[in-house]
């Protein structure tokens, strides 16, 4: 069985196989042309995925760009040995304000303007929000369609101006540790626990489709999760599981947990 082949086995069995496919693809393409090829922006668990198939590509480096320091999106750049240029990630920043008296506007809403423009998601980085607005990394083959076209963010008009990288403002998250006790490992316990609500209503996030275990969908609240998993909410940040302490008297599991905000 040759490398490509146990790559998509083994993501065949998660559901991830569209994502190594096209991740294999770039990266066969960089060792065609002994250059380099790019991936559309990826999430951890892309990178993840990118960084499996390097492994079994002893002519390739991997390279990961998001536009500034601590981008969660980022693209791959597959390099093949024999390139010695620089490597050009094709991302562009581009800022977006409105009038912040009249309308208060979400991550989430900045996102849907740019679906509702035809544009799939691969093809935007971060979305930085700041006090003035929002910053939005953008594929440079998008960078122009962006600035004609997004004139409004649901009620809200909005401005639109192409900005240097440098101006993106490195990424800093505030860290909280968590310390307490779980009945068990079922990820519907801890993911109560590190996002402090309840089980039951975070039963209903996880039955939502909001939930996410290293960037894959929750499967179910059952699932056991353990040490070094990232779990992450849509509009509520993430949580590291980071160690199982031991027992308490009581039979409980003594854990610890970072949350990022």
């Amino acid at each position: 069985m040759g490398e490509r082949d146990k790559i998509l086995r083994y993501y065949r069995a998660s559901g991830e196989e569209e994502t190594a496919v096209r991740l294999l693809d770039t990266a066969e393409a960089a060792l065609k042309n002994r250059k380099y090829k790019l991936s559309d922006f990826l999430d951890p668990f892309g990178c993840s995925v990118a960084e499996t198939i390097i492994a079994h590509y002893d002519r390739l480096e991997l390279m990961l760009e998001g536009g500034y320091s601590g981008a969660e999106r980022v693209k791959a750049a597959f390099v093949d040995e024999d390139f010695k240029g620089e490597v050009d990630f094709a991302i562009d920043a581009v800022s977006v304000s409105w009038d912040k008296r009249y309308h208060q506007l979400s991550h989430r809403d900045v996102l849907g303007a740019l679906m509702a423009m035809g544009i799939k998601r691969e093809a935007f980085g971060d979305i930085v929000m700041t006090t003035n607005g929002c910053q939005i990394l953008v594929t440079q083959l998008h960078t122009e369609y962006v600035l004609a076209n997004l004139t409004q963010i649901g009620a809200a008009a909005v401005s639109v101006n192409r900005i240097p990288l440098m101006e993106i403002a490195a990424r800093e998250e505030k860290v909280k540790e968590v310390r307490t006790t779980a009945a068990s490992l079922r990820l519907d316990v801890v993911a109560a626990a590190g996002f402090s609500v309840s089980r039951t209503k975070m039963a209903e996030e996880i039955a939502a489709k909001k939930l996410k275990v290293n960037w894959q969908d929750a499967k179910s609240g059952s699932q056991i999760v353990k040490p070094g998993d990232i779990l992450s909410m849509r509009g509520r940040g993430r949580v590291e599981f980071c160690e199982v302490l031991g027992q308490t008297k009581k039979g409980r599991t003594s854990i610890v947990l970072k949350r990022f905000y």
